[in-house]
């Protein structure tokens, strides 16, 4: 967890995940009851005119709340919201960033707002999002 204080600018350590294979995706489907067959079978996602399945946006998601659980902890999360930017293809290797927009002081708890992304090795942003962050 971070332990050094927090001021605006600061970028968290990158959150580096491996590559997304095709287990990683059956697997996700079977943990989150995700079963949409355009991210396990790529017959499906070829007849939707897709290259290849793709991973489900909430494994996205609950990689860059992984980014805020190994730095905070997550008694700590105040609040957390993302929107989908673009798809993480299978093979796709994503890293979730995150920099500090804000440190403030509400009702007498500090508090950080981050900006959140998840980027692929190509540069491309698959999400975007805002946590909230008490650092007391």
């Amino acid at each position: 967890m971070t332990t050094t204080p927090l001021t605006v600018g600061d970028h968290l350590t990158d959150l580096v995940i491996e590559p997304i294979s095709r287990t990683t995706l059956a697997l996700f489907a079977g943990a989150s009851g995700d079963h949409n067959p355009v991210h396990i079978d790529s017959d499906v996602a070829a007849s939707a005119g897709l290259d290849d399945v793709f991973a489900h946006g909430m494994l996205s998601m609950a990689y860059l709340a992984r980014l805020l659980t190994d730095n905070f902890g997550i008694d700590n999360v105040r609040s957390y919201r993302t929107r989908f930017a673009s798809i993480t293809p299978v093979h796709g290797q994503p890293t979730c960033r995150g920099v500090v927009r804000e440190v403030s002081e509400v009702d007498g708890e500090r508090l950080a707002t981050l900006d959140l992304t998840v980027e692929l090795s190509d540069g491309t942003t698959t999400m975007l999002g805002e946590a909230v962050i008490s650092l007391d």
